[in-house]
């Protein structure tokens, strides 16, 4: 469960700023989930409120904004949206495509009081 180590290093990063910004408490957590990223919302959600105990961040609210994942074609030369790996080109059918965004999870925004 890559999840549980995920979570830990974004309680670790919130806590941290927001202590650094002089709150003490962590009210709110935007998490940016890409397409790509492997990551289960409801496992995360559920790591993210074991490895909060104890921290500023114990009883924050943790949202979620889903990111597409984009690729470039080198075939056609576009940008494309891809719905799930091993797809072809929706607009060419070819297959030589880099993810250029949506395989990653991070920490957009915290709410601190």
């Amino acid at each position: 469960m890559h999840e549980m180590s995920l979570a830990m290093s974004a309680i670790d990063l919130v806590v941290e700023e927001a202590a650094r910004q002089g709150f003490a408490k962590v009210t709110g957590v935007w998490l940016e989930v890409g397409r790509f990223s492997c990551v289960e919302a409801d496992t995360i959600a559920f790591c993210f409120e074991a490895a909060a105990r104890g921290t500023a961040a114990e009883g924050a609210a943790l949202h979620f904004e889903h990111k597409a994942a984009e690729a470039w074609c080198y075939d056609c030369a576009r940008t494309v949206t891809l719905e799930e790996r091993g797809q072809p080109c929706p607009h060419c059918g070819g297959f030589k495509l880099r993810v250029a965004q949506g395989d990653s999870l991070r920490v957009t925004n915290i709410e601190v009081a």
